[in-house]
């Protein structure tokens, strides 16, 4: 019995590896397409997504994949790993199951010819190029949901794709709690009188020095840039893997702003650190990836806000800015990290200060459920779009690109990914919240440029584990606590009141 169960899993994860490498070649070839592709490719790349999506598609629903589901489903004492695989493989099964093979095939087609359109749609500000290839995103995820099925909400069909466990309802107290407290928190910053002067962050910085500064800081991370990994440019910034020893990230250069482009890279080094320490050992398991989409973003928020963008931080690596950009020669420690720390209702959601961000999340949030319930057509968006934006920060888009056209990310049909970003800024700072027991001296360590230390935790504590567990356990894991957002609430409070000199 005992070697028929090591045969079965060894065969199982032979199999599983297979789709692994179709997995790592769309995302290459996704990767390129960003990065390289010429515009002329676009139907051809397109055809060969559809193709290779096709053959993974038939592995995950094959018989071979439902015998081995059947097989260990009956066997007892599994380990942690081998029960993620199959709950992970069973899922995937009965979801792609669910959905026909042509439209599956056509649904990747159209997401990759949409993806060029959003491009030529941003670059134009017309929102109009992009609302076709838009409306067929739309109307492919509210089929896909109402195949998969849904208790209350159609909407909670696809969150299950990036958080599993997390439901419409339970955001809507969430986000409801997050909301008030940071609209309470930005009305006490207005009337305070005690904005920071950030002229200094405006001014010319070359390219080439934001790389340099960029890579000292992603080293100090652990990031691998140079053997494991690489950097380039994109209209977006984004990490993508081809396993764990080929971790690649991008960000978008703007060379009259200190700011974008820095706590774009040490935001991307976040994410590329959590897949580069995931073990071989997860290999052929399907778990050798990210918790979910919000852990993921909890390590990515942690490094850019908790850390990029503390005191502690520029304690260390402020004088490493002073050397590259002769501007900041005459602004002491205390006014940079005042600078850096500014907080202004903006438009930008990638740009947006850490105490706003959240509030452009819960508007791309409601915007979603209301698409995908079929509550508001895709005709209506840039509207939509410009009043919720005028309501919940004060600002109003001039134009789409600026608007309703800034993130990319519906254009491949990733409804229910948003929420991921707000969900990883409660998990990171609950995770804080355990690093700072675990290491009581964490913020002086860091002060002197030891960002090993933060690295080696989070490692030990998350990284390792890959998705052997579901987000849900993994903060159980970790803090002894379900998710909450009063963590985030009170940092932001302490921090922001701190620099804000509010009582």
């Amino acid at each position: 019995m005992a070697r028929e169960f090591q045969e079965k899993l060894d065969g199982l994860k032979e199999y599983l590896k297979k789709l692994e490498y179709l997995t790592s070649s769309i995302a290459l070839i996704q990767w390129d397409s960003i990065v390289n592709m010429p515009s002329k490719a676009v139907e051809y790349r397109s055809e060969i997504l559809g193709y290779l999506s096709g053959e993974s598609y038939k592995i995950s629903t094959s018989k071979k994949i439902k015998q081995y589901i059947d097989f260990f489903s009956n066997s007892k004492n599994l380990d942690d790993i081998t029960k993620g695989t199959i709950k992970k493989i069973s899922k995937d099964y009965i979801r792609n199951n669910r959905i026909p093979k042509k439209e599956y095939k056509q649904y990747i087609v159209a997401g990759s010819i949409s993806g060029a359109a959003w491009e030529e749609a941003k670059k134009k500000s017309d929102f109009k190029i992009f609302q076709p290839h838009l409306k067929k995103m739309v109307e492919y995820n509210q089929k896909f949901a109402d195949y998969w099925g849904f208790k209350k909400n159609r909407y909670d069909a696809l969150l299950d794709i990036y958080e599993p466990g997390i439901t419409t309802e339970k955001l809507d107290k969430v986000f409801g709690n997050l909301r008030d407290a940071i609209v309470q928190l930005l009305n006490k910053i207005k009337e305070s009188g005690n904005s920071p002067d950030i002229k200094f962050l405006k001014g010319n910085f070359p390219k080439d020095a934001q790389e340099e500064f960029a890579k000292k800081i992603m080293g100090k991370m652990g990031y691998d840039f140079k053997e494991a990994g690489r950097i380039d440019e994109s209209t977006h910034p984004f990490t993508t893997n081809f396993g764990n020893k080929d971790v690649r990230i991008t960000t978008h250069y703007y060379e009259n702003d200190f700011r974008p482009a820095l706590f774009s890279f040490i935001h991307e080094a976040g994410h590329a650190i959590y897949e580069q320490d995931i073990p071989d050992t997860l290999q052929g398991t399907l778990l050798a990836q990210g918790a979910s989409m919000g852990i993921h973003e909890s390590q990515s928020r942690f490094y850019e806000n908790i850390i990029g963008k503390s005191k502690y931080f520029w304690d260390f690596f402020y004088s490493e800015a002073l050397e590259r950009f002769p501007q900041f020669k005459d602004i002491s420690l205390e006014d940079f990290y005042r600078g850096i720390n500014f907080v202004e209702p903006s438009l930008i959601r990638t740009e947006a200060d850490e105490l706003t961000y959240s509030l452009h999340i819960i508007i791309r949030y409601e915007i979603e459920k209301l698409l995908i319930n079929g509550d508001i057509s895709v005709e209506d968006l840039p509207n939509i779009w410009n009043e919720k934006y005028k309501e919940y920060l004060g600002v109003e888009p001039k134009n789409d690109a600026e608007g309703v056209l800034q993130d990319i990310h519906w254009s491949d049909g990733s409804f229910g990914y948003f929420p991921s970003y707000a969900l990883g800024n409660l998990y990171g700072t609950q995770f804080l919240n355990k690093m700072k027991i675990d290491i009581p001296d964490i913020y002086e360590k860091i002060s002197q440029g030891n960002l090993t230390i933060v690295h080696e935790w989070l490692n030990e504590n998350i990284h390792k584990y890959g998705a052997i567990y579901k987000p849900t356990e993994l903060i159980k894991r970790v803090t002894g606590e379900e998710l909450s957002e009063k963590y985030f609430i009170e940092y932001l409070n302490k921090k922001f009141k701190k620099i804000y000199n509010i009582n």
